[in-house]
């Protein structure tokens, strides 16, 4: 109701300006209402205000109140339009200063500021180069607090308190100041994100308005560091998960509170609420009413702590990470260290915490108080404050630093750079330098533990630590460290400081707030560029004051007095020279060591051979020194911090060691008397011999001999010295336990393969004896022994020390066999058998099993029960035996018998043994056959079996190999010899053959005999065998019945019967050999078979009949029949044929002759064969011609106007010829032939005529322009068809077929002649257009039978491809003036298409810019450019080519952009020439390089001549001549190369100058001569300067300098002059070497970081195809992934041929990028009852082409003259479109109304896009709307009855194929989708399974992982041969030769008496910088610092290897030109 009252009475109010909605707090009273009222009113009318508060909250007019802003501001009339905004809360108080009786709310707006997108990409907290950045995450809000308290007259307090108590709450961080806090506009404006303090201005009111930059203040200690409105929020957020603001301005009685949270803003987001909304309350001081969280109960304490603060802010963070919680309280001593080490200069002041500073310096700094607290339960608190903190880096840099050097840097603009630097000096053994944790210098080594430690570091004492710590406003930039200045850096020639002394400077810088620092205040932007640019001016600070001088001059003089000063070191003498030392730690350092023979060091002289002593070793060594080691490459005496002393160890013959050692360990203290002593103490201790003794007897003899098992006694040792002592270990007390003695025991058996050490023991000092073995007992091996005592090593168990062997005693004895106690049985060589000898191997043995002979008293007994036993003799050995033992006895079978054989040796401990022996049969004796009787009877024809045994001596049935037993028969021709084997068991059965007699017809007497004949010792068998006569079958015969008579079929008889009839009646006899009829029998019946059937009657054959027989139906076959009679006695058999004959007619058979294919309109050629059979088909022979009258002849369009029937006697057939039909479809033709009641029907194939058009096939539209887009493939393929004049197709193939077209028109592929295949058809595939935009005609044309035939006509409108670049477009400024060294124009390039549009979305990557010299065709000489881009970058039309460098060679250039259109095409822009001019002149430069002058004072004037003929030109920076347009003079003088040298030579005239005039920018120079008697001293090197004066020009030229050597007298001048030409000659020969050996190395490391980045690739999609569990073998990868690649796409393949539904409409030919193609292939559905019914749903729109705009579719309309339907998607009304992620209308605010039936879905969300989605969701959705897919017509109907219920219900679509329209309607045919199939194509195709693009995303991986293999061998390789190549002879060669070269460099300058000289004198042999130009490569670190500045490192593109071998040779070339040179001079 208040809302209504106040929006009426601002409609009262009038209608101007805007309406403001406003939000007031009555707070006039304790108890008024706690709610906010809400009201309006127009903007700018004070009196509507005052009207709508008075009626929204019931004000008379006669009360008195106050409106306020939550900042207590009062709202006047005069204030009222610009206080009052839209959104804003008030309070209405009684005054202004009412104190709030309860807390409000305020609305606040914190959305990002624009900012956060504008500096986006710092480094966030968690990329913080590997440090933890927590503590500079606290940083941040310290900062806030510094800024905040930075206007406090007394003390600054800041206090950070880590409230891990959880008895108060979860953990919390809080940090609390006492500055000037915010008011409520400031705390939101806190909020906004990216707000700075520049930004904080104007509109908005804020706690920074107007900021105005602090005074300056010393080191920028301004405290003006709260900055950019980024770090604040980026530090509560990396710490916790939430922030509360509380704060209190000094002004206003309210305290404001604000809280951020992560849950809250993602509270708000799932609510879709606005995120950066929320609310500040204000409330009174002390009142945490408002906090009822247990989470939160530690805020009660700390809001009582409010009582009484003016004013405050509190940042408390909670949701603290756990990790961060466990590391600050794990580190607190670490991380409050880093503080400190931050704000080291705002805690102790300007000069940090120096204890010798006066306290007034530090008095200023003294009131900020950092305070860090930390609580714990059950903990004490833990407070320190930061100023208490005495080991942070820069109190430890400030402590240890000797003295400092103070500069200041003025950089281009304001930016002030304050820095110091810090000498920390070499104390005797040790640097001073401080270690950080966060960058171990160096590795100390522990002095007690090792004796050898010693690492030299590279860097010295500062490590590979930069110099320059950086400041920003006297707060430290953690990750920024500057390494050094070009003044300040390590020289690259010794000088006269230490090389060393440059490694023990710290420093530090400290910057205003004109240099950029990152959001988070880790790292600066722009600091070191800004200090190493040219223009940036040092001075040196001193007491204070700047002053103007050579800060590298200043700075060397600085460094060298605090060498002098400050550093205790070492000076080496006496230098041996240069050598390796393989026993350095690393490999790396080995070598260089210099070697020298003396030190003095610290006041004393220590020599090569002195006595010295260690100390701080384990063990004191005590030695003569041999040698002192420094590393490096040093000649003559040298001082250094330190090094190594080798000693050899004394007394040498004791210890022959050497040592290497720190020379820092060496007793300063010891004396050489004491070392002496030493050394005699230990030699007197040397042990010398063994004393032995047998204290329990059985004692060892020299050359005794034992026997086996027989002991040796224990033995007592000790070790005696010379002077008899006993001792235990070596002398000497260094040894301590390590080199005790220990005695060794070993026996050593001497064997005949070699000694064998049996027995081993080491004894050590025992507590009986010294030392002491046990009895030895077990020495039972036969041989040779020795027994050896030898004193050893403990430890290594070495026999001898310092070359002298420790005492031993030897002993040698023999050990022998003992008496025999036992035997056993060896191996026995069996077969046993009976009756046969065989031996027994015995092993007699003593107790150790030892062989011994047998006793003679010893008689062996042998038994077995069941045999006979008896021997020979007796062996007794060793080895024995008992030979010729003979067994005999039963065993039962050819297998033999098991027995136990015992055999006995009386007399031995073990007497007897048993072993198993089988017994076998012995050798055949004798046979046994059965029957026993004599004489046998058989009959005829059956065979006799005999039972045959065979038998040994003692009966047993015996066998063996080849046991053959035969019989041989007698008394008859042709008797078999029967055999059988009995080799394997000794019996058989012995049979064979029949025995048959021929014609016998009475008994009949045989004679058998049976024998072995392999066995001649065995007797044969004779045995007599009687024949009678066989009644068995011997003869068949068959008959015939007929009637009563039987006619006998003969065998093989031929019978002729009529065809299909039965011959019966058939029977046959059997008769035996008598030809006796035999009766039948059933047994006999069923040995009776017949052939023409398989079942016969038992019972008929029992009778003597045989089966009826079936006579063939083809005259053509014949039967044959056979009879069979078999048993095993006799096989015999009786056959006949039976012959069909011809039946009467009953068919008709027609024949084509020919083929059956007949031409439309030709009559057949083959004629037509009429056969007449019978009704089995067999040919009538009796017919006559009168027969064709009857013939009858019919069919369907039979043309009978050539129809003949001809009679053919020979063949008895009918001819039919002229068969034709009239013209219709191809088809098949039935003929029906007649003949009587007979009938018959043929089929003839009808096909086309012959040839006479063509026809192309699918492609109805011919009428209709086909359009295509150049380039691009036809929609369908060309295939051209034959056909007839009735446009029947034809098949006639190898018809030849043209293609016609214009010449301007490219046909791809280009085959235009096919030949037509068997169907008629010539098949030109699918072919691609290439012609200009327009029409276009196709024909096709053919040649037949001398016809031509043609095609119709193929219209093609060829469209340009909006996708095929066409050109590239540069753009740049044409008028720009192209310097040398200068930076081009922007080159902004577009990539256009064939339709002139600019190609979008290209791959920046594919675009270069090339640059060589000359307007030529691309040279080989090409830097290659990349593509730039910037944030600033937001068309993607054009690729800006910035910032690129012009060439530093004046000259004509090319430049040409290249687009890479695929792997192998190359598109090129026009090349652009452009001319590069000279920069502004810099220098004057000789136009030749002349050679040192050496002159002298003589009066010849030749020998006085400075300068014969030299011309000067003017050079810009880059060496290019300019100038030409300047006139001035040149003025010469002459300087000394030594400061404040007065003796300076003069010209002639005695003139101290000399002018030359300079036009057009050259100056001539001749004859430039000294006076005689000129003064200057003698051997000394002048320097000839040129001065350049020339008025037009205001910047100063760089004069050039000559330098010349100057002598008094004509002979040293000559010889001098000869020597400085020589010089010059080796200083150019020296430089091509260096540069080509630098090239080479430069060449190597580009290769290796190419191989690195190969890895690092490699590695990468390595562990990408992990991701995807692809493991890649470590051993033949790239044949493995090529494999794979195959096997996927194979996969791919497979899954593309399995059957998908697919659309088949015709695709519309996307003629630019405005075409986005037909609604029906634009979306994809994979259910296939879904996309039936939905295409259906939208059949009439399918076809319809969607486009862009609305011009696109006016184009299509145009060219398909109005056929075409479109849908232009800029004429759709969007605001009616459905929102596409709407929930269905059942479900109402997340809850379901109803339970839907049928799985209702809207239809478009089963649509898949699979390009253009957002346009299509706008095409779908138009068309779509809200239909809805659901199951079936019942849950449809369901589904609508409930949906109506609450809103409309759209159009529901069934997957069976129902519609129910929105409006109800459902049933009938125009609401049933059709079958699939009546679609006619118009369907949605379904999508590829998810597995192809799974496949898809694999192959793409494994394609760029083959790649990179590739590219990873081929770097590896590369390096390989350029490794190679860097040993190669060559190399080493020219190596050689530098080296000799610089030697005799050095003894010609000594000669010249010129030295080594100093960082600021440059002599001939080092010209100043401008010489480089006859340098062939500038050096490497030059060339790299310039490329990486010039480009980034996307756009750099590193020159090609055999680039960079081609400048090798170049140089290689250089080089000997210049090595010729100087021979030859």
């Amino acid at each position: 109701m208040a809302a209504a009252a106040a929006a009426a009475a601002a409609e009262e109010g009038g209608s101007g300006g805007q309406t403001l909605t406003l939000y007031l707090y009555d707070r006039r009273q304790d108890k008024s209402e706690d709610n906010e009222k809400v009201f309006q009113c127009r903007e700018g009318n004070y009196e509507e205000f005052r009207r709508a508060v008075c009626q929204v909250f019931g004000i008379s007019s006669e009360e008195t109140f106050v409106i306020t802003t939550t900042s207590r501001r009062e709202i006047t009339k005069e204030n009222f339009g610009d206080t009052v905004k839209d959104q804003m809360t008030f309070y209405l108080l009684q005054s202004v200063d009412q104190l709030l009786p309860s807390a409000t709310k305020e609305r606040i707006d914190f959305l990002p500021h624009y900012d956060t997108l504008v500096k986006s990409g710092m480094y966030e907290y968690y990329a913080s180069e590997g440090q933890n950045p927590l503590p500079f995450a606290l940083a941040e809000l310290i900062d806030n607090s510094l800024s905040a308290t930075s206007q406090n007259s007394g003390v600054r307090s800041i206090q950070l308190k880590l409230l891990f108590d959880d008895t108060q709450g979860k953990p919390a961080v809080a940090v609390i100041d006492n500055g000037r806090g915010m008011t409520s506009k400031q705390l939101n404006n806190w909020a906004v994100y990216r707000l700075s303090k520049f930004t904080r201005q104007g509109e908005v009111e804020s706690d920074h308005s107007g900021y105005v930059r602090p005074p300056v203040a010393p080191r920028s200690l301004n405290s003006d560091i709260s900055y950019f409105g980024v770090g604040g929020k980026q530090a509560v957020f990396f710490v916790g998960q939430s922030a509360r603001m509380i704060s209190k301005p000094s002004y206003s009685q309210d305290v404001h509170e604000l809280v951020l949270s992560k849950e809250e803003f993602e509270k708000k987001e799932k609510n879709k609420e606005s995120v950066y909304t929320g609310y500040i309350r204000n409330r009174k001081p002390c009142d945490s009413s408002h906090i009822v969280n247990d989470d939160e109960r530690f805020l009660h304490n700390l809001i009582m702590e409010e009582k009484d603060k003016k004013c405050f802010t509190a940042v408390i963070i909670t949701g603290v990470q756990p990790q961060h919680m466990h590391y600050l309280k794990n580190n607190f001593h670490l991380w409050t260290r880093q503080l400190t080490h931050i704000y080291h200069y705002y805690i102790h002041g300007p000069k940090g915490n120096d204890i010798n500073l006066p306290v007034a310096e530090t008095r200023n700094f003294n009131n900020i108080n950092i305070e860090i607290s930390m609580f714990e339960r059950g903990k004490a608190p833990k407070i320190v404050n930061l100023r208490e903190i005495r080991d942070d880096m820069q109190t430890l840099y400030i402590s240890t630093a000797a003295d400092s050097f103070e500069f200041k840097a003025q950089v281009e603009g304001d930016g002030i750079v304050e820095g110091v630097i810090r000498y920390h000096p070499f104390l005797y053994d040790r640097e001073t330098y401080p270690d950080d944790p966060c960058f171990p210098s160096k590795l100390k080594a522990d002095d007690d533990n090792e004796d050898d430690d010693c690492f030299i570091i590279e860097k010295g004492a500062r490590g590979k630590r930069p110099i320059f710590e950086c400041f920003w406003n006297g707060r430290l930039i953690p990750y920024t460290n500057v390494e050094e200045f070009e003044w300040c850096a390590l020289p690259k020639k010794r000088g006269i400081t230490p090389i060393e002394c440059y490694n023990r400077i710290s420093g530090a810088l400290f910057t205003n707030d004109k240099f950029q620092v990152s959001t988070n205040k880790l790292t600066f932007i722009d600091l070191e560029i800004r200090l190493k640019d040219k223009n940036t001016l040092f001075t040196r600070i001193v007491n204070g004051q700047e002053q103007r001088m050579k800060i590298d001059r200043e700075f060397a003089l600085w460094l060298k007095d605090c060498h002098e000063k400050y550093d205790k070191q070492i000076k080496f003498t006496e230098f041996k020279g240069i050598v390796t030392r393989p026993d350095a730690v690393s490999k790396r350092m080995q070598s260089p060591w210099a070697m020298y023979l003396a030190i003095e060091w610290d006041g004393k002289t220590y020599q090569a051979g002195q006595l010295v002593k260690t100390t701080k070793t384990l063990p004191i060594y005590h030695g003569t020194i041999r040698h002192f080691f420094l590393y490096g490459d040093h000649e003559g005496d040298v001082y250094a911090t330190g090094g190594d002393v080798q000693i050899a160890l004394e007394p040498q013959a004791l210890y022959d060691e050497i040592k290497v050692i720190p020379i820092h360990k060496i007793d300063r203290l010891a004396s050489d008397t004491a070392v002496k002593k030493y050394i005699e103490e230990e030699m007197a201790r040397f042990p010398d011999r063994l004393s032995v003794t047998w204290p329990e007897g059985d004692e060892l003899l020299p050359d005794d001999i034992k026997h086996a098992g027989a002991p040796i006694g224990a033995l007592k040792i000790e070790i005696l010295n010379k002077k008899g002592e006993a001792m235990q270990k070596l002398p000497g007390s260094r040894h301590g336990g390590s080199k005790k003695l220990l005695v060794e025991l070993k026996v050593i058996l001497h064997s005949p393969s070699g000694d064998k050490e049996l027995i081993s023991h080491i004894s050590q000092h025992g507590g009986k004896w010294p030392f002491w073995f046990k009895k030895m007992e077990n020495i039972n091996i036969l041989g040779p022994y020795t027994l050896k005592l030898q004193v050893v090593l403990n430890e290594s168990n070495a026999d001898t020390y310092a070359g002298r062997p420790l005492p031993s005693k030897i002993y040698k004895f023999t050990v022998i066999e003992g008496k025999p106690q036992k035997f056993s049985i060896g191996l026995l060589d069996g077969p046993f058998r009976v009756g046969l000898p065989f031996c027994i191997p015995l092993d007699v043995q003593d107790e150790f099993g030892n062989s011994a002979p047998l006793p003679d008293d010893i008689i062996p007994v042998l038994e077995a029960s069941g045999l006979t036993l008896q021997y020979q003799e007796v062996d007794r050995g060793p080895p024995c035996a008992i030979k010729g033992v003979i067994a005999r006895g039963l065993v039962n079978s050819c297998q033999g018998k098991n027995f136990s054989l015992k055999v006995a040796l009386p007399g031995l401990k073990e007497a007897f043994q048993v072993l198993k022996i089988k017994l076998l049969p012995g050798p055949p004796h004798k046979l046994k056959v059965k029957p026993d009787s004599d004489i046998l009877k058989i009959e005829n024809g059956t065979a006799f079996p005999f039972h045959v045994e065979v038998l040994d001596e003692a009966g047993n049935i015996t066998s063996q190999p080849k046991l053959i037993v035969h019989c041989k028969f007698s008394g008859a021709p042709g008797l078999p010899l029967y055999a059988v084997d009995c080799s394997s068991v000794g019996s058989n059965i012995l049979t064979g053959p029949v025995l048959h007699v021929q014609n016998i017809k009475k008994d009949h007497t045989l004679s058998a005999r049976i024998e072995i004949p392999s066995c001649k010792n065995v007797p044969p068998l004779e045995k007599a065998i009687k024949l009678f006569p066989s009644s068995r079958v011997a003869k068949l015969q068959i008959f015939s019945v007929g009637g009563e008579k039987a006619i006998q079929i003969k065998h093989q008889d031929e019978i002729n019967w009529v065809a299909g009839d039965v011959m019966e009646n058939l029977i046959f006899q059997i008769y035996d050999e008598g030809e006796r009829e035999i009766m039948m029998t059933p047994t006999l019946a069923e040995k009776i078979k017949v052939n023409w059937t398989p079942e016969v009657n038992e019972e008929q054959l029992v009778s003597g009949s045989l089966p009826d027989v079936k006579v063939p139906t083809s005259v053509k076959e014949g039967r044959y029949c056979l009879v069979t009679f078999h048993d095993e006695h006799v096989s015999l058999e009786s056959s006949f044929t039976i012959r069909p004959l011809p039946d009467e007619p009953k068919h008709i058979k027609c024949k084509i002759k020919g083929s059956n294919v007949l031409l439309m309109g030709k009559t057949l050629q083959s004629e037509i064969e009429i056969m007449i059979t019978d009704k089995h088909g067999n040919h009538i022979q009796n017919l006559t011609s009168s027969c064709t009258a009857s013939l009858a002849i019919s069919g369907n369009g039979l043309d009978k106007s050539d129809l003949q029937t001809i009679w053919q006697e020979d063949t008895q057939t009918i001819s039919v010829r002229g068969i034709r039909f009239k013209p219709c479809p191809p088809e098949t033709k039935e003929l029906c032939f007649a003949w009587h009641e007979l009938c018959h029907f043929l089929r003839l194939n009808l096909i086309a005529g012959p040839p006479a058009k063509l026809t192309l096939v699918d492609w109805p539209e011919l009428e209709e322009m086909v359009s295509v887009i150049n380039g691009k493939n036809l929609h369908k393929p060309l295939i051209v068809q034959l056909c007839d004049q009735w446009n029947n197709p034809s098949s006639e193939p190898n018809v030849k077929i043209n293609l016609v077209k214009a010449n301007n028109l490219k046909v791809t592929p280009s085959t235009f002649l096919h030949k037509t295949d068997e169907n008629g058809r010539a098949n030109f595939g699918v072919v691609s257009i290439h012609a200009p935009r327009g029409e276009h005609t196709l024909q096709f044309k053919a040649s037949y039978s001398k016809n031509t035939l043609n095609s119709v006509t193929v219209k093609l409108n060829v469209l340009p491809d909006p996708e095929k670049p066409a050109y590239l477009n540069v753009q740049y400024d044409q008028n720009a003036t192209f310097a040398a060294g200068s930076i081009f124009p922007d080159f902004m390039v577009s990539v256009v298409s064939e339709d002139d549009n600019i190609i979008k979305n290209i791959n920046p990557r594919r675009i270069c810019m090339k640059i060589w010299e000359g307007h030529s065709s691309v040279s080989q000489n090409v830097t290659t450019l990349g593509y730039t881009k910037t944030n600033n970058d937001t068309d993607d039309l054009f690729f800006h080519f910035r910032d690129k460098v012009v060439p530093e060679k004046a000259g004509t250039y090319s430049i040409q952009f290249a687009f890479s259109v695929d792997k192998i095409n190359t598109l090129n822009s026009e090349q652009i020439v452009i001319e590069v001019v000279p920069n502004e002149p810099a220098q004057l430069m000789p136009e030749i390089l002349p050679n040192t002058p050496a002159v002298s004072n003589v009066p010849a004037v030749s020998s006085r001549t400075l300068v014969k003929d030299l011309t000067l030109i003017i050079m810009d920076k880059y060496e290019n001549c300019t100038g030409n347009n300047l006139d001035g003079k040149i003025i010469a003088r002459i300087k000394s190369s030594v400061e404040k040298d007065t003796n300076i030579p003069l010209f002639q005239g005695k003139a101290s100058t000399v002018e030359f005039p300079f036009h057009k920018g050259i100056a001539e120079i001749e004859e430039l001569v000294l006076a005689q008697n000129s003064p200057g001293r003698d051997s000394t090197e002048y320097i000839l300067v040129f001065e350049p004066v020339i008025p037009t020009l205001k910047k100063h030229l760089k004069p050039y300098n000559l330098s010349f050597m100057f002598y008094n007298g004509y002979e040293r001048q000559q010889q001098m002059a000869t020597l400085t030409k020589e010089r010059d000659v080796l200083s150019q020969s020296i430089n091509a070497y260096k540069s080509w050996i630098d090239t080479t190395n430069q060449l190597i490391a580009e290769v290796k970081c190419k191989a690195e980045e190969a890895e690092t690739k490699e590695d990468i999609l390595k562990n990408e195809l992990k991701k995807h569990h692809i493991d890649i073998p470590q051993t033949n990868a790239l044949q493995y992934v090529d494999t794979l690649i195959k096997q996927k796409k194979s996969e791919q393949e497979d899954i593309m041929k399995q059957p998908r539904r697919t659309c088949t409409l015709i695709t519309y030919p996307k003629g630019n990028q405005e075409i986005l193609g037909k609604i029906a292939h634009l979306a994809q559905i994979e259910d296939d009852e879904a996309a039936k019914v939905i295409s259906w749903h939208l059949a009439s729109d399918m076809d319809c082409v969607v486009t862009m705009t609305t011009s696109a579719a006016r184009r299509i309309f145009d060219e398909t003259q109005g056929r075409q339907q479109v849908l232009p998607l800029d004429s759709i009304y969007r605001k009616s479109l459905p929102d596409w992620d709407r929930l269905l209308p059942h479900l109402r605010n997340g809850k379901r109304c109803f339970k839907p039936m049928g799985n209702p879905v809207f239809a478009r969300k089963l649509l898949i896009f699979p390009e253009h989605a957002e346009y299509c969701q706008t095409v779908f959705g138009m068309l779509l709307g809200d239909t809805i897919i659901i199951d079936n017509l019942d849950a449809a109907n369901h589904y609508r009855k409930e949906v109506v219920k609450l809103t409309h219900c759209p159009t529901l679509l069934t997957r069976s194929g129902d519609r129910i329209r929105s409006n109800g309607k459902f049933g009938g045919l125009q609401n049933k989708a059709p079958p699939m199939d009546k679609l006619r194509g118009m369907v949605f195709g379904a999508p590829l399974p998810q597995r192809y693009n799974i496949l898809s995303e694999q192959i793409d991986l494994l394609q760029l992982y083959f790649t990179a293999l590739s590219r990873l061998n081929k770097a590896r390789s590369e390096l390989e041969e350029q490794e190679q190549s860097l040993k190669s002879p060559q190399m080493q060669e020219k190596k050689k030769e530098l080296a000799d070269q610089e030697n005799k460099l050095t003894l010609i300058e000594q000669k010249l008496g010129i030295g080594s000289p100093g960082p600021n004198h440059k002599t001939a042999l080092h010209p100043e910088e401008h010489d480089l130009l006859y340098c062939p490569s500038p050096p490497k670190r030059m060339r790299r610092e310039t490329a990486k500045q010039l480009y980034r490192q996307e756009e750099w593109v590193t020159p090609s290897p055999t680039r960079k071998q081609q400048q090798t040779s170049a140089l290689t070339s250089d080089m000997n030109e210049a090595s010729k040179r100087k021979k030859t001079d």
